[in-house]
């Protein structure tokens, strides 16, 4: 949710990114009050804001008046660079890496304190899950990101390991039980989750590696009812894909 724009020194600027920052993933569909409301603006500033941004094509108004975010957009956010190059290089791999496991395949990044989901490949047959493009989720539940975060930076460790929040009841809370599986994922290369962010849903994830400096700039993940069979052959598919990533980076 957006900070305090309603003072008199809020720009015109900030206040437009304020009604575009409304917006999240719980969030995709927004009345004209939510938006002024979750945006911090009065109720006018944001119909006349709102009004421009949809005759720009940055929003999009829908027929029983609520708004949505608009194809200008979303076409500027396919130009970030983190996704780009690192989505343009990624996706064939994943593409094999869903052919080999038919299951849930995921591309994620570390944004902050949270893992960011920049592609993801699912059948009709897939696990159900939460996540989707675009979203973030706590690391310390998800596969990949419980590999972003044992390759993070040591203060970004810290304040994770202060705010173990339960998603559901075998979410990992504890610090040191965390600590243990983050030096063991340094050390392995691969990260597993056991119903931790969805029930009914285990993950196995792996690091991308930049070749050219060593450095972790991605992770790759599945997504599967249970990790007691396969689990080899669905490790063995995400490392192959790892490496070719990590060559073309």
């Amino acid at each position: 949710m957006a900070g305090n724009t309603s003072t008199p020194g809020a720009t015109v600027a900030s206040r437009l990114l304020a009604v575009i920052g409304a917006f999240d993933e719980r969030h995709r569909c927004l009345t004209l009050s939510q938006l002024a409301r979750r945006a911090d603006i009065p109720l006018p500033t944001a119909h006349r804001l709102v009004g421009d941004l949809v005759d720009g094509g940055a929003l999009h108004r829908q027929e029983d008046g609520r708004y949505v975010i608009g194809r200008l957009v979303w076409e500027a956010g396919l130009l970030a660079p983190v996704q780009g190059r690192l989505r343009q290089v990624a996706e064939p791999f994943l593409h094999d890496v869903y052919a080999a496991t038919m299951a849930t395949v995921h591309l994620a990044v570390r944004d902050g304190d949270e893992v960011l989901y920049l592609h993801r490949m699912q059948g009709r047959i897939s696990v159900p899950i939460v996540s989707t493009v675009g979203s973030r989720l706590p690391m310390h539940c998800t596969g990949v990101g419980k590999v972003l975060l044992a390759h993070a930076p040591s203060d970004v460790i810290e304040r994770v390991l202060t705010r173990l929040t339960r998603i559901t009841p075998y979410t990992i809370t504890r610090p040191d039980i965390l600590g243990t599986q983050l030096n063991r994922i340094r050390r392995d290369g691969v990260a597993t989750t056991s119903e931790e962010m969805s029930l009914g849903a285990c993950s196995l994830a792996v690091p991308v590696v930049q070749a050219s400096d060593g450095s972790v700039v991605s992770a790759i993940g599945v997504v599967v009812a249970t990790l007691k069979r396969d689990r080899q052959r669905l490790l063995g598919a995400l490392q192959v894909a790892a490496r070719g990533i990590g060559r073309l980076l």
